[in-house]
């Protein structure tokens, strides 16, 4: 079976990379790997492809930074000549990234299936983005992979047939798992001189905070609050800050580039506390049990927030600071595995591997 995996920014290669190492490994799967090369994300694709080991992608566009609709358009023409010229059985996403929407929507008019990673995910704001992708690539989709109960729920609310929905747990729950000694053999904390547990990790870069001068000054600002604040700033962030001229409220933070996934994760790890926007790195805190504070007023990952683990405390500094002085104090308790018991990418594979899928193109 011939697969087409797609993917184009930081999140997607470190989701899709056990999954594509999987078939690649698999002699049932002939697998081509598409690598849109999304905004920055082009320039940090090769180290993380290399950490992950992730095999070199057969065709790199290089699309770079635009509007979403440029960024989607270009990626629609690339991957839709690239379809037509490897003609897949089927065409893998994974997220809810502008990679994800443009894979999918190529793969459909050209009636190629598509199978979606993390289906089902619902933060019900439609300001958002990636809110958008995600539905519209759920609603095309042949193969649905949720990775928890409630995305399934969401899937069949919306009336998407039962047939097509697996559940199959979350695939970052395999790679927090496959990396987690390296993560605790990265000395990545006393490099940087910090003490387990005394700092607080913050990650920004979500287009509603960091586009915006009042809500990215405000988080800046409670996150200033407090001492040894570990801040690895992407680039897009970094350039916001100095166009808004915030770099004061950033002067006592340890600032680092984009790091690798065993570090973050390591630091991750490590910290009393984690503020962040990404919907990833709120799930990754769940699995190793650190407190995380989310500066968005709803997530997608709302298995954290029931569960005691994260706290949404949107935009306004006051909330913010109050929200770390609570959080730093919990102690994060797993009473049960809503994302899976880390086979997630096992599960997919075989799905794909065992459902027989016509097409025309």
């Amino acid at each position: 079976m011939k697969v087409c995996s797609i993917v184009g920014i930081r999140p997607q290669y470190i989701k899709m990379s056990i999954l594509m190492l999987k078939m690649r490994g698999d002699p049932d799967v002939e697998q081509v790997i598409v690598n849109t090369g999304q905004h920055y994300d082009y320039e940090m694709a090769r180290g993380f492809f290399k950490e992950l080991g992730i095999p070199d992608a057969d065709y790199n566009l290089g699309v770079g930074s635009g509007s979403h609709a440029e960024q989607t358009a270009k990626m629609l023409l690339g991957i839709e000549e690239i379809l037509r010229r490897e003609q897949p059985d089927l065409s893998v996403v994974v997220g809810d990234g502008n990679p994800t929407l443009a894979g999918a929507l190529a793969s459909v008019k050209i009636q190629i299936p598509v199978a979606h990673v993390e289906a089902g995910l619902r933060s019900y704001n439609w300001r958002m983005a990636e809110e958008t992708n995600r539905v519209l690539v759920d609603h095309c989709s042949r193969l649905l992979f949720a990775p928890t109960e409630n995305a399934v729920k969401n899937l069949l609310k919306e009336g998407i047939e039962k047939k097509r929905v697996f559940l199959t747990g979350d695939v970052t729950v395999d790679i927090v798992r496959e990396y987690m000694k390296q993560a605790e053999e990265s000395g990545v904390t006393g490099k940087l001189g910090l003490k387990k547990k005394s700092f607080i990790l913050m990650t920004l870069h979500r287009a509603e905070n960091v586009d915006e001068k009042v809500n990215l000054e405000n988080i800046l600002k409670a996150v200033s609050n407090f001492e040894s604040v570990v801040f690895p700033v992407h680039p897009r962030t970094e350039k916001r800050i100095e166009e808004f001229g915030l770099s004061h409220l950033t002067k006592d933070f340890t600032l680092t580039d984009p790091l690798g996934y065993a570090d973050f994760l390591s630091l991750l790890q490590n910290a009393s506390v984690v503020v962040t926007d990404s919907g990833g790195v709120q799930k990754e805190a769940f699995l190793v049990r650190t407190p995380c504070v989310t500066v968005r007023n709803e997530t997608e990952w709302v298995e954290t927030v029931s569960a005691g683990a994260n706290v949404l405390a949107g935009v306004d500094d006051k909330k913010i600071v109050q929200s770390i002085q609570v959080m730093k104090k919990r102690l994060v308790e797993v009473k049960r595995a809503p994302f899976g018991s880390g086979d997630a990418s096992s599960k997919i594979v075989e799905v794909i591997k065992g459902v027989k899928l016509s097409r025309k193109i």
